[in-house]
């Protein structure tokens, strides 16, 4: 990690060799047998170094020393505002101060070159012994560059593992990056197990390579169209292939309580293919595949994102059907929390359920007597235009500032609460990273793509089948909620997008992969305090800034890094 507040700045680019450089032979070199080599080809080395992959992973998406880094891939988008921001999110949506010093830019660039590094390695030792590693590791490398060239563009290459501290790294074309990208995903569609065959559930298989290489080819096809094509067959190799199914009706853990079949994917205990979720294609294991001891890794921070800090009110406790402890880093937009529900009466996935909208008061004797304002808010007793007596059972009334932190609708994937850990600071679940639905919706924008709207069509309505099925048996309207091909746009499937991948695909990431980005933000037109609202967004904004470490590091031969237009050099 890359600490801005010494004087000294290290390249991560060249401390990436730090783990991989050795010493000429000699009887005086050390070698400790109960260490593992990087670079050596035996199985037990290969399958270690590849369960390291999967914790990189896990330390990328479980960082808690900036609080609000999940964050700075939602905020400010068509889908969300700004709560209690944590402070490495604020320049994500207050573009004036997004520069190339910001912690979340370099945290994230500095795990995806870790990611690509440690691949590099097992790749060199094992694509002869270990097809099925080297292609584990292909797979890590080709989401790592997917993630590097979708946020900052052309990013130097490394195909080969980094053995001595080096500062003359350049930046490669897309292009050829992609190229890459194609090639590793090919190898390892070729050579991972099929589902179900792989050592743990979230080790990595066929399935996840194929979707992963559906994403990065919509991607690729912006600049190449034959890409879509072939963003269909990956898609269309899942779908068709028979061993998943969209979960429509209820099951696993908790049907003695309520919920609805939508709901269950994403209980813990639930969300993964040998807990009945037929849907799952990666679920990431929060115990990291049983091979790593000690369980999580830091401390993940996705319900206190996602979920509003509730417990800051009077006559609320911590509760599992209230998903835990939050601190309402994130808020839906309004666009999120009503617009792109118009009209969709019905919507599973809009259910109390899924996007909490209500909820009672739950302290155990609770009871206050409180002011209701003339618009339904609660005030201070006497201060509005009726007192009324609130006790525990009873519907919650908010003041009117908690919708900024406290209380609001939110999306309950990421709830989770452990009685003996009330105050929850880490999320100790499973993460939903890919499933069936985003299938369909992949291959749904590479049809349109191909201005194959009815074909697309058909991959929106598998989807509202799922999501209108109570609703239709209720007033035996067949159709409710059906599309035809007429109403496919770009737009109407990012909408789709937004309604089933709600707090689960990297937003930032499909805006900009889809070319949205700019045109999208102004359907959050939340009003509020003026830190709370997106501002000073220019077109140059849709790329990240390059760390500010490695320009200053990688400027010494040649033309070195250079910054993306329009930040400071």
């Amino acid at each position: 990690m890359i600490n801005f507040k010494h004087t000294k700045i290290f390249s991560v680019l060249a401390l990436l060799a730090v783990g991989t450089s050795s010493c000429s032979d000699s009887f005086l070199d050390e070698k400790p047998y109960s260490n593992y080599d990087a670079g050596a080809n035996d199985p037990t080395t290969i399958e270690n170094q590849v369960i390291g992959l999967h914790y990189i992973y896990a330390e990328l998406w479980g960082y808690s020393g900036q609080q609000g880094f999940l964050s700075c891939w939602q905020i400010g988008m068509d889908i969300t505002s700004a709560g209690s921001t944590q402070g490495v999110e604020n320049p994500f949506y207050q573009y004036a101060d997004l520069n190339s010093e910001n912690a979340g830019v370099s945290y994230m660039w500095n795990k995806c070159y870790q990611l690509i590094n440690n691949a590099n390695t097992i790749i060199k030792a094992a694509e002869e012994v270990s097809p099925k590693a080297a292609a584990e590791a292909r797979f890590f490398r080709a989401y790592a560059y997917n993630t590097l060239v979708t946020l900052w563009g052309p990013v130097p290459l490394l195909t080969e593992s980094i053995t001595v501290p080096t500062f003359n790294y350049t930046r490669t074309a897309v292009a050829s990056i992609d190229a890459v990208i194609e090639q590793d995903l090919d190898f390892a569609v070729a050579n991972l197990p099929e589902v179900g065959m792989a050592t743990t559930e979230s080790r990595i298989n066929k399935d996840m390579a194929r979707q992963l290489a559906a994403e990065a080819f919509l991607r690729i096809g912006m600049r190449d169209a034959s890409y879509f094509s072939k963003s269909e067959m990956m898609s269309s190799a899942i779908i068709d292939g028979g061993k998943y199914r969209l979960i429509d009706a209820r099951y696993g853990d908790y049907l003695a309580e309520g919920g609805d079949y939508y709901r269950d994917m994403f209980r813990q205990g639930n969300m993964r293919r040998s807990e009945g979720n037929t849907e799952a294609i990666w679920t990431f294991e929060v115990e990291f595949n049983r091979e790593v001891n000690g369980g999580t890794i830091d401390n993940p921070q996705h319900r206190r994102v996602w979920q509003p800090g509730y417990h800051k009110w009077d006559g609320m406790v911590n509760a599992d059907s209230l998903g835990g402890r939050g601190n309402g880093r994130l808020r839906l937009s309004n666009f999120m929390k009503y617009t792109v529900w118009r009209g969709l009466e019905g919507d599973i996935r809009n259910s109390n359920y899924n996007i909490r909208r209500t909820t009672n008061y739950n302290r155990p004797n609770f009871s206050a007597e409180i002011g209701i304002d003339a618009n339904g808010f609660r005030v201070a007793k006497d201060a509005g235009v009726r007192n009324v007596v609130i006790r525990t059972g009873d519907k919650v009334i908010p003041f009117q500032t908690d919708s900024l932190e406290v209380w609001y609708p939110y999306p309950t994937k990421w709830g989770g609460y452990d009685p003996i850990d009330d105050f929850g600071y880490a999320l100790v679940k499973d993460w939903p990273v890919m499933r069936l639905g985003e299938t369909y919706l992949l291959r749904a924008e590479a049809r349109l793509r191909q201005n194959n709207t009815s074909g697309a069509a058909t991959d929106i309505n598998t989807l509202r089948d799922r999501a209108f099925k109570e609703e239709r048996a209720r007033t035996g309207n067949a159709l409710l909620g059906a599309v035809n091909a007429a109403q496919l746009t770009v737009d109407f499937i990012l909408d789709e997008r937004a309604r089933e991948l709600i707090s689960e695909e990297n937003r930032r990431m499909t805006l900009v992969r889809s070319g949205k980005l700019k045109e999208r933000m102004p359907l959050n037109t939340d009003a509020g305090p003026a830190n709370k609202i997106t501002s000073g967004f220019q077109d140059f904004n849709a790329l990240l800034p390059i760390p500010f470490s490695e320009i200053q590091l990688n400027n010494k031969e040649g033309e070195g890094i250079t910054q993306n237009p329009g930040y400071p050099k």
